[in-house]
């Protein structure tokens, strides 16, 4: 789904209206309205976009990172992706971070989805979330050293071997019951029973 023009230009106005100074950069790409603000409004911009009624971005889809290493003056930046369900509207809203503090405001608060999310993009960027109720790691394990998504993390980089938590007693695939594999008739056979079919 993309926003129509009026859509967008309808949510650029509410958006301006409830928001206002705290957006620092904005444009369409795609049919879809992004902002940018600073890392500060983050948390006050989030609040205004969920609970205003005239925004009413009810639904957070996704929180992702993206490294940009050398080419901004920011290395990281937090993505945030929300959507109206009631005005069909969708929002793209972009912070920038700093690699010496890559930290923003966590949106647990707010929406309750963010915690699993946020749990993603400190584990495979390192960017922290200040406020969330348990930020450890969710895909790695605790002691995997470093964060896989960051382009300066080496590609054949070694990690500590740790012990298994619950070793295997037994290999458990023994016990798997498989079901017989289920045979496909080529397309000659097919063919050959739909003219029996015919003759008869």
């Amino acid at each position: 789904m993309v926003d129509t023009k009026e859509q967008v230009t309808e949510l650029q106005g509410a958006l301006s209206q409830v928001c206002g100074a705290a957006i620092k950069e904005s444009s369409v790409e795609l049919g879809d309205l992004i902002v940018t603000v600073a890392p500060e409004a983050l948390l006050s911009v989030l609040t205004s976009c969920k609970q205003s009624a005239a925004l009413a971005f009810n639904l957070l889809v996704d929180i992702t990172a993206v490294d940009w290493m050398d080419l901004r003056t920011e290395r990281f930046e937090v993505v945030y992706q929300l959507l109206s369900i009631s005005k069909l509207w969708r929002l793209t809203i972009k912070v920038q971070v700093s690699e010496n503090n890559p930290e923003v405001a966590s949106a647990t608060p707010l929406w309750k989805g963010a915690n699993f999310l946020e749990r993603e993009v400190w584990d495979m960027f390192g960017i922290r979330f200040v406020g969330h109720p348990d930020l450890r790691r969710i895909l790695l394990y605790e002691e995997f050293v470093g964060h896989p998504l960051r382009k300066d993390y080496p590609v054949q980089g070694k990690q500590p071997r740790i012990p298994l938590r619950a070793p295997e007693v037994e290999n458990t695939a023994r016990r798997m019951i498989r079901p017989d594999l289920v045979t496909i008739r080529t397309k000659q056979r097919s063919q050959a029973d739909g003219e029996q079919a015919v003759s008869k």
